[in-house]
């Protein structure tokens, strides 16, 4: 079977680095951090005040008063995005092409903040003054429902869950939907609201969360002083193309997906297994899948959570599949920046892979003044600084709680 070329035409984002693509790369490349203090909750109990919220987004901005009332803040993310990237990639999807259009964005937690305030109404007031439309504001598939709507995209629809690898997973089924010609264009990616006190209390009891206080130093991807995951919500969405659809509509084509590699570790719920090994495996495949090998690939965007685990094994799962080419291949962590996002996370990541490759700019990994050599984190992680540097080929690493590991490469798109 011949498969099909699959181009990026356009990418929307509402982030806490900013509230849409150009400003958030913008924000990226001047090494600028969404940390701030946390405005949606009282922060009281947790140990930090801090998190990267999305700031000043008006939901007014792209969906109706009684539509968004209707809707979690994850869904008007996800939303945003969408109608961002199609404006972005000059795409109408009319009744014609409909049918050959479809949506894949998924969720790591969905609407749980609306489920745990209608829980609260319900014990505190009762059934009858429990919101009518909850159900379609928690459910995880609920953005990409509303973003296909807006859209009017009737091709496949569906929302994968793989924790904080959803938002590349996304990506990756996406591209292979248009490559294996299931469809002719996708809208694809993540969005969550996840600047909630349940979820963090969640990362706090796990020993997760940073304590990020003032100045701000945190987080510290690869560093000998990191200490957890900064909480971070938004959403991003691309537009996935038929190569040769996209040319006949006379699109601007951003870059070429050319792999994807899913492994799962199977070793541990939340703990990844020994040495990367997963991780390292979906390395491989995606490169295989790409049919390029490690020295050709110029940029890797790190999972780099900043926790004590994940940076130690992704390091030693790159070095396992890219041998002594791994220091000398610039890495960095843009969740230095945008904290972690958790679902839409390896969709921002998937984004900044992209500008890289088309500005010849790596982004740094903020806050790294001391990397953990004694802990063997001793790669080129871009320190503090973005760095020009030509890039042809990148791969983006996205790792998730349940062992889901999840990497996608992308290339300079040459017809």
């Amino acid at each position: 079977m011949q498969l099909r070329r699959v181009v990026i035409t356009g990418i929307g984002a509402i982030t806490p680095l900013g509230l849409n693509w150009a400003d958030t790369w913008a924000a990226m490349v001047a090494g600028k951090s969404g940390v701030a203090p946390i405005t949606k909750f009282d922060p009281t109990g947790l140990p930090t005040a801090y998190a990267c919220e999305v700031k000043n987004f008006n939901v007014d901005d792209y969906m109706d008063t009684a539509e968004s009332r209707r809707a979690d803040q994850y869904e008007h993310f996800a939303v945003a995005a969408a109608k961002q990237a199609l404006q972005a990639a000059k795409l109408v999807i009319t009744p014609d092409i409909c049918e050959d259009v479809g949506v894949v964005i998924g969720s790591s937690v969905g609407g749980h903040k609306t489920l745990v305030a209608e829980h609260d109404v319900l014990n505190q007031k009762g059934v009858r003054r429990v919101n009518p439309f909850i159900v379609p504001m928690f459910m995880h598939n609920g953005g990409a429902g509303m973003v296909a709507i807006v859209a009017h995209a009737q091709g496949p629809s569906y929302s994968p869950v793989s924790a904080c690898a959803t938002g590349n997973d996304s990506i990756g089924q996406a591209f292979d939907l248009v490559r294996f010609g299931k469809a002719k264009a996708m809208l694809a990616g993540g969005a969550d609201a996840t600047v909630a006190k349940l979820g963090m209390t969640g990362f706090a009891q796990i020993g997760a969360l940073s304590k990020v206080t003032l100045p701000i130093n945190s987080p510290r991807p690869f560093d000998k002083k990191r200490d957890g995951v900064v909480v971070g919500e938004g959403a991003c969405v691309m537009i996935l193309e038929e190569m040769e659809f996209a040319l006949a509509r006379g699109a601007r084509i951003l870059v070429e997906i050319v792999g994807y590699g899913q492994t799962t570790d199977a070793h541990h719920i939340i703990a990844p297994s020994e040495g990367g090994a997963g991780a390292a495996r979906a390395m491989k495949r995606a490169l295989a899948d790409a049919n390029l090998q490690p020295t050709d690939v110029n940029y890797i965007n790190a999972h780099g959570t900043a926790t004590p685990l994940n940076d130690i094994s992704e390091t030693k799962a790159i070095k396992t599949v890219f041998g002594d080419y791994a220091y000398k291949v610039p890495t960095s962590s843009t969740k230095s920046m945008t904290g972690h996002c958790m679902g839409v996370a390896g969709a921002i990541e998937a984004a900044a892979c992209v500008s890289a490759i088309n500005d010849g700019v790596v982004p740094p990994t903020l806050n790294l003044t001391e990397p953990d050599l004694a802990a063997g984190c001793d790669l080129d992680y871009v320190p503090q600084e973005a760095r020009k540097h030509a890039v042809r080929v990148a791969m983006n690493n996205s790792f998730g709680f349940g062992g889901h590991n999840s990497v996608l490469v992308l290339k300079r798109f040459e017809a």
